[in-house]
């Protein structure tokens, strides 16, 4: 099963180590405690739009832009997930290259990509 919270955990902090922050600083910041930023970040908490509204603010993220990366994120997921269930096919890798914001799936046939997303949030390469 796919965890909405686990996956936007995951890309905020990812978000947060790509500005070299600490989770006091932007605890801090967002004035969230630093124990439930690290539950939202661990996908153990879910949290509420005023606090990712909060948590973007102390990162100086559109929360537009952090949702388009759960929602990549997400599409990922599921097609891994179908892939699986189907055994005839072999079931995707997805891999992430930090530095292009880039994601690359391994072993789906072009025919069985379809994520729809802005051409400069995510690359899929089919090989």
């Amino acid at each position: 099963m796919i965890l909405l919270r686990r996956l936007l955990g995951d890309v905020l902090r990812r978000q947060r180590q790509r500005q070299g922050r600490t989770l006091r600083e932007v605890s801090s910041s967002a004035r969230v405690s630093l124990g439930y930023l690290s539950e939202v970040e661990r996908g153990q908490k879910e949290a509420s739009s005023e606090l990712l509204s909060a948590i973007c603010d102390a990162l100086d993220v559109r929360m537009s832009e952090l949702m388009r990366e759960v929602s990549d994120e997400l599409a990922l997921a599921e097609l891994a997930q179908s892939a699986a269930a189907t055994p005839s096919q072999p079931v995707p890798t997805p891999v992430r290259r930090p530095m292009l914001g880039s994601v690359s799936v391994a072993g789906v046939p072009p025919e069985r990509v379809t994520i729809k997303a802005p051409a400069e949030a995510v690359d899929v390469v089919a090989a």
